[in-house]
């Protein structure tokens, strides 16, 4: 049977057509993807993006859209109604088929060290992923990160 993971990750660009649709032709551009909606939000400012595709073709793709996003979404002007972490807020992945969530972990944690490694971009892993129980809740993620930035 084939793997097949859904990610759904959320970028803080709800309102450029443009920009939006640039992240998502880098992650389609990535053979096996199969891209089954865009949802953009103008009070919120961010757009949910959903593909599924088997792990590694999804990795890489989400790795592309993080990229691409890093790369045309300036966070020092934007504003919008949900609170963010960065360019791209949060990146789940979902065992569709095949696969367990324990194993969807994995693929987890390699997209966040290739993501932390080669865009040096802080990752902060939740539910599942997240080691430490006191961590798992985003919420709490969202305001020690806030806190963070707070300090600098």
């Amino acid at each position: 049977m084939k793997q097949l993971i859904e990610c759904v990750p959320n970028f803080s660009e709800g309102r450029d057509l443009n920009i939006i649709r640039q992240i998502t032709d880098r992650i389609e551009s990535v053979e096996g993807i199969k891209l089954l909606n865009v949802d953009p939000g103008n009070a919120t400012n961010r757009t949910v993006v959903t593909f599924v595709g088997e792990p590694d073709a999804v990795i890489e793709a989400a790795f592309r859209g993080i990229e691409k996003a890093a790369e045309l979404i300036d966070m020092s002007k934007h504003k919008g109604e949900h609170p963010r972490m960065g360019a791209t807020d949060v990146c789940p992945l979902i065992p569709i088929s095949g696969i367990t969530m324990e194993e969807t972990v994995v693929f987890a944690k390699k997209l966040g060290e290739k993501v932390g490694k080669n865009l040096n971009i802080p990752v902060y892993l939740y539910e599942a992923a997240q080691s430490n129980p006191a961590k798992k809740n985003l919420s709490v993620i969202r305001a020690e990160s806030m806190k963070d930035f707070s300090q600098k």
